[in-house]
């Protein structure tokens, strides 16, 4: 196989049309069609189906634009690793994170690596935990900063933080009248949680259902944290995030 090759393959594989690709690449439509013939070839099954006007990846077809993809972030790595080595640098490091850490964690973090690492670079992606996961399977990034994650094959982790979470209210919420609060007197009350799929929500409802309660009644579901201050203040909704964002957030 050539790099070429493949470069040409992706391209046709996300836009769904040669003609389309051609005229991206600035190639002829047979010239880019002896190209998916000569990966075919080599592959030794199609690549590609017709769908209506435009063409669909087989399942073969699935397999080598994920391999061509993470080849092509080795190739560029390889590149700006050889470049970094020619200047003294020492290279490019390719970061996931989710936004607690990413405001509270990454500042301190990329302070400590331009001190002991002067050379290194740095990109970062902030996501939730599946998202991240998926560019890390896909050799998107190079490792990821994530909150409380069950092993998964192929992976290696490395516990790097501990924080504590806590319930936010409004200051005039009627729970804090009393004097003791338990789980129960919780359920009475609307949420705003993270979607389904982040680790804090993950979290709260296992420890709900370990009580044989019921799950927070959520009326919002978002992954804009920046908004649940003003909507827990503004309403009776309770919320649940990390001390260090709680703090943050008490202090603004």
């Amino acid at each position: 196989m050539e790099l070429r090759d493949l470069r040409y393959f992706e391209v046709i594989a996300e836009l769904g049309n040669v003609g389309h690709a051609a005229q991206m690449l600035h190639r002829t439509q047979p010239a880019l069609s002896s190209s998916i013939r000569r990966l075919e070839a080599s592959c030794g099954n199609a690549l590609f189906e017709r769908s209506g006007r435009g063409l669909r990846l087989t399942p073969a077809g699935e397999v080598l634009l994920r391999w061509a993809k993470r080849l092509k972030h080795d190739v560029q790595d390889a590149k700006r690793e050889m470049t970094d080595l020619g200047q003294g640098i020492r290279g490019h490091v390719r970061l996931g994170i989710v936004p607690t850490a990413a405001q509270f964690i990454l500042p301190a973090a990329v302070k400590q690596l331009l001190r002991t690492s002067p050379g290194v670079t740095l990109s970062t992606v902030v996501g939730v935990r599946d998202e991240l996961t998926v560019l890390l399977s896909a050799g998107e990034i190079d490792l990821m900063v994530i909150s409380e994650h069950s092993a998964q094959a192929g992976f290696v982790s490395e516990p790097l933080h501990s924080d504590h979470v806590v319930v936010v209210a409004c200051a005039n919420h009627p729970l804090l009248q009393q004097a003791k609060l338990t789980l129960k007197d919780m359920t009475h009350y609307d949420w705003v949680l993270q979607q389904p799929g982040s680790p804090t929500r993950a979290w709260i409802d296992q420890t709900f259902d370990s009580h044989n309660l019921p799950r927070p009644r959520v009326r919002l579901e978002t992954t804009m944290l920046l908004m649940l201050p003003a909507l827990i203040a503004a309403t009776d909704w309770l919320g649940f995030f990390s001390v260090h964002r709680g703090i943050a957030w008490s202090r603004a």
